[in-house]
């Protein structure tokens, strides 16, 4: 039996993915709520923003608000039934419930930053009224959509259609369309400015790291069991697809900065989302395509501080230690 095969395995022991399962383990470590995070604080920054600082913000609260629920509504509607491991499917539970805290952050970033109800609406129909959001959005539900109605992979068509869909997300939409929002996030932080939201941004950044990771693990797992399917079209496909994601935060950054914001030009934000775009294509094993450094030293920080050191951190910073025991004959 292989990852992709139909059918619903329910044998936890023995234990055909344990790697799925340590991911798992490694989520459960990283728990937090939103009711740790004081947006609050950042008022009186908000009060002394430029109106091109305060057009930036409004954009990435309003493709914050729907961007998590487009990702769960893919995790639920065509990732869970096709990963035919109980280990793959807990992660994958537990990375749903990790979407619906961010959905809850995003949502409270709103209510704290948006006091007007008629502007909250609005930003909740972004992908409705905003044309570099609503481009966004095209792109995620023509990749949800391509597999939507795929009940099992039985063809080697259906199989390559689901990595794309699979690949698409983690590489494209939670590591490129997130981490060019993450970047404007620790912009601000790095002048100063909202250290509220950077607080709970850093805690989707982790998990959104650990989503990638889950995902390149089973693209990975499917190139051992299936290698006929990583093939030049695959390649070609990928490769056209992350070009097409670009493009597209490449028009989200023109929105967002078409008033000026000083120390953050258009082409350095194409620079950095090329440069994430390679790093995307690396992990895959692809060649890259654009050859473009790195120009945002304060991502190169984050990188070294929320990754590299993730499994090293302190309980207080951000594991919730579970004390006490739980005997089988309690009742519940």
């Amino acid at each position: 039996m292989t990852l992709l095969d139909p059918g619903m395995d329910l044998t936890l022991r023995p234990m055909r993915y344990p790697a799925f399962f340590d991911r798992f383990k490694d989520a459960i470590k990283n728990t937090w709520t939103v009711e740790e995070v004081d947006l609050h604080s950042d008022l009186a920054d908000l009060a002394k923003l430029s109106p091109a600082e305060r057009h930036l913000v409004s954009r990435l609260v309003a493709f914050f608000a729907t961007g998590d629920t487009i990702v769960a509504n893919n995790l639920v509607l065509n990732l869970y039934q096709h990963v035919n491991s109980p280990e793959g499917r807990l992660y994958l539970s537990r990375q749903l419930f990790e979407e619906a805290v961010h959905v809850q952050f995003y949502l409270n970033l709103l209510d704290t930053y948006v006091p007007d109800e008629r502007e909250r609406h609005d930003a909740f129909a972004a992908v409705e009224n905003i044309p570099s959001i609503a481009r966004k959005a095209e792109f995620c539900f023509k990749w949800i959509d391509s597999i939507f109605s795929l009940r099992e992979l039985r063809t080697r068509e259906d199989r390559r259609a689901f990595l794309l869909n699979l690949i698409c997300f983690a590489a494209c939409i939670e590591g490129l369309f997130f981490y060019g929002a993450f970047a404007y996030v620790y912009f601000l932080r790095s002048r100063g400015l909202l250290h509220g939201l950077a607080s709970g941004t850093n805690w989707v950044f982790r998990d959104e790291s650990m989503h990638m990771a889950f995902a390149f693990d089973v693209v990975e797992t499917v190139r051992r069991e299936e290698p006929d399917l990583f093939d030049d079209e695959l390649t070609a496909a990928v490769t056209e697809m992350l070009a097409e994601a670009v493009e597209c935060e490449v028009g989200f950054a023109e929105d967002l900065l078409e008033q000026g914001i000083s120390g953050l030009s258009l082409s350095d934000m194409r620079a950095y989302l090329e440069h994430v775009a390679d790093r995307r294509l690396a992990t895959l094993g692809l060649p890259p395509v654009y050859g473009s450094r790195n120009p945002f030293a304060f991502m190169e920080l984050q990188d070294v501080q929320e990754l590299s050191n993730f499994f090293e951190r302190r309980v207080s910073a951000y594991q919730v230690g579970v004390t006490g025991t739980v005997s089988f004959d309690d009742d519940f």
